[in-house]
């Protein structure tokens, strides 16, 4: 049994953090929340909430007592104006960081991204693979980065996980796409064939890998750490596994990439669909990373693989659907506005 640890989970209300404090809550942690969003779970009262925005110094000050171990989820996503994603991920991770290390916090977990690599030539991709930003998230989350090595020179200790896009219970966002076409019966279109290998991660695994960087030997866990599932298909076989789920017998539809991409390209300048560069211009590609690092050092074993983790997330989405059917934004933990899209379903 782990002793009793303060965790601060900034980002707390997100996805990733309701998940994380739940995972802590059952493990007998102390958790505090700093979220500028309010952490509307039944949870709330077994936890400290802080709400504030992480370029709050004072804020941050405030939610850094007593606190043993940081969890940093708190980011700007694509959707967010570029001078947000700048000032939120970049600035607002030294924020982090800089309290932390005044406030002797014993370590710091960086939730960074998989899209550090950029659209990559080859695959799998590894820790060391050089670091190129596509769009201002992607260029964001290298600079974070930067930011967490200066201060691992200072003497913290300081995890990096790289996620593949990871789904499970209260993640919606792109997926809602997904989850709502099948319930509704309709096939649902792809850009391309679909045969490029495509891995995620399940939000639990996800909770594992941080556990570990939490609780194991800091030697082993100051370092960087790809997270991703083990076993995994294609992009349409994945997909395909949720609409057989929903039982309808409906396919996956691959749509010529090229036309698809220019019509997603159109609409995205247009502010007509969610889709934003990152998902379908690598929706047509290759985008897996080696886990092997994770697996060695830490013992990483992900229990769930693409086809699960979709399916999973799937049921926790028709079952709480008349949560937040009429809800809609640019964060995971609300669907995103389908836009002219609506008007595409009508078609499969």
């Amino acid at each position: 049994m782990e002793a009793q640890k303060s965790y601060l989970i900034t980002g707390g209300a997100g996805f990733l953090g309701i998940n994380m404090v739940r995972y802590l809550l059952e493990r007998g942690h102390r958790v505090t929340s700093l979220d500028i969003a309010d952490f509307s779970y039944p949870e709330r009262d077994q936890i400290t909430e802080v709400r504030g925005d992480i370029r709050d110094r004072a804020k941050v000050d405030e939610a850094m007592q007593g606190i043993d171990i940081v969890i940093h989820t708190a980011a700007a996503l694509p959707l967010y104006k570029k001078e947000d994603i700048y000032t939120t991920d970049i600035e607002g991770t030294r924020n982090i960081l800089d309290s932390a290390l005044e406030h002797d916090v014993e370590r710091f977990i960086q939730i960074s991204s998989t899209a550090v690599y950029g659209v990559p030539d080859h695959h799998p991709l590894y820790e060391d693979d050089p670091m190129v930003g596509v769009g201002a998230y992607g260029e964001a989350k290298i600079l974070a980065e930067e930011i967490c090595m200066e201060y691992r020179k200072r003497g913290m200790c300081v995890s990096i996980i790289r996620p593949k896009s990871f789904i499970g219970p209260e993640r919606l966002g792109v997926f809602a796409l997904l989850y709502d076409w099948a319930k509704d019966g309709k096939g649902f279109p792809i850009p391309g064939k679909g045969d490029n290998l495509y891995q995620y991660l399940d939000v639990e695994d996800l909770c594992d890998a941080i556990y570990l960087c939490a609780t194991l030997d800091k030697e082993k866990v100051n370092d960087t750490f790809n997270i991703g599932a083990k076993e995994y298909g294609t992009f349409r076989d994945d997909f395909q596994a949720v609409l057989d789920y929903a039982g309808y017998g409906k396919k996956v539809i691959p749509v010529p990439t090229e036309p698809a991409i220019w019509v997603l390209r159109i609409l995205d300048q247009l502010n007509l669909s969610p889709l934003y560069p990152w998902v379908y211009e690598t929706a047509v590609k290759e985008s897996f990373v080696s886990i092997e690092k994770a697996e060695r050092v830490m013992g990483y074993k992900p229990k769930y693989s693409n086809k699960d983790a979709l399916i999973r997330n799937y049921v926790w989405y028709v079952e709480h659907l008349s949560e937040f059917e009429n809800t809609s934004g640019v964060s995971h933990r609300v669907p995103w506005s389908q836009g002219v899209l609506t008007v595409a379903k009508t078609f499969f």
